[in-house]
């Protein structure tokens, strides 16, 4: 099954603001235009967060973006997003919020790693113990399991310091599903790839604007926005990569 990803498009109530001098909904626009060529009809879309910039009158812009996706679209918050207004504002078809959904042969499990307030992340032990009740309730199935923040340290001191701080109850979690075959996240606004036993590293660049990498300090680079595809097996494989678009793509 054909699977997109795009994260952290940071948009607005008005289309015209720029958020650190990017127009985030033409940004947006430009990604989801090309995915639409390079990847026609897929069978489910990601949004992993931060989805508006601190403006619930972003979510409005979203919901038009998406409404002729022609397939679920998988949503969940990020630490710019309110999860209540994300949710009320996104209500109905194609947007989905579901905790656990299955598609074929893989289970899509969808993580709330916000804390109120604050910028880095956390999975509670309520929503930790409902992801292995998840994961147990349909062994036969192949899981990609999605967040907003990143579980893994990507080499810049700033953002580490903004990652999910305890990813070690996360993988624990996991590691007693063989199924797992994927974890996916936003909020760093580069690219990541890796492997964690027998689970593949997803980390999806923004649609707006990217991270510079290794930096201590915060810093934007001029990278293009981009989102990721991935083409999930039935026998368990996972292809993917990430697509940059730049003003010409």
């Amino acid at each position: 099954m054909r699977v997109l990803q795009f994260t952290d498009p940071h948009l607005t109530g008005s289309p015209d603001m720029r958020v650190r001098g990017v127009a985030t909904a033409a940004t947006l626009a430009r990604c989801v235009a090309h995915a639409k060529r390079r990847h026609p009809q897929p069978d489910a879309v990601l949004l992993t967060g931060d989805l508006v910039h601190d403006d619930p009158l972003g979510y409005a812009a979203l919901r038009e973006r998406f409404a002729d996706a022609g397939a679920p679209v998988h949503c969940l918050p990020g630490n710019h997003d309110d999860p209540a207004g994300l949710a009320g504002n996104l209500a109905g078809a194609p947007f989905a919020h579901d905790f656990a959904r299955r598609h074929g042969a893989w289970l899509f499990v969808m993580l709330d790693s916000t804390v109120a307030g604050e910028h880095g992340g956390h999975l509670g032990v309520e929503q930790l113990a409902q992801l292995d009740a998840a994961l147990a309730a349909q062994p036969d199935a192949f899981a990609l399991v999605c967040l907003h923040h990143h579980p893994v340290p990507h080499g810049s001191a700033w953002l580490d310091a903004l990652m999910l701080d305890n990813a070690r109850e996360l993988f624990a979690v996991l590691a007693r599903h063989p199924g797992v075959r994927g974890l996916a996240w936003g909020h760093t606004h580069q690219p990541f790839e890796g492997m964690h036993g027998h689970i593949r590293l997803m980390g999806t660049p923004s649609t707006c604007m990217q991270f510079a990498q290794n930096a201590d300090e915060f810093e934007v680079d001029d990278r293009p926005p981009a989102y990721r595809w991935l083409e999930l097996g039935a026998h368990s494989g996972i292809e993917t990569g990430i697509e940059w678009v730049d003003e010409h793509a």
